[in-house]
């Protein structure tokens, strides 16, 4: 995964963005192996879906999350299913090596965020 560090990209209080496989995180961030695991797993989900349609149903997903809790951003964020996938296998460093295609749609982290 290409890695760039730069104080523009990405905005605001993130630490970390993947723009279709390319990770661009700011200085300061510990970049762990668990952190660059999470994001090679949301490359795998964009690649799966052909990049564009990834980000369309991410922010689709995250929309309709945030009308169903009433405006909470963060939980909103946390319940899309392809950062439940990321969180839930993220420190699985030999997930991707066993991964099934769409696995964001599938059990076991599929259920809902606490």
């Amino acid at each position: 995964m290409k890695i760039i560090l730069n104080n523009i990209i990405p905005f605001g209080s993130f630490g970390a963005i993947n723009l279709f496989g390319v990770l661009f995180a700011k200085p300061n961030i510990r970049l762990t192996d668990e952190v660059i695991n999470h994001e090679e797993i949301h490359t795998r989900q964009m690649r799966e879906l052909l990049y564009l349609p990834f980000y369309i149903l991410y922010v689709f997903e995250w929309m309709l999350r945030v009308i169903k809790n009433r405006g909470n951003l963060l939980r909103s964020y946390h319940e899309i299913s392809f950062e439940r996938e990321a969180y839930t296998y993220g420190h699985d460093l030999h997930y991707l090596s066993r991964r099934k295609p769409f696995a964001q749609w599938r059990a076991p982290h599929h259920s809902k965020v606490q």
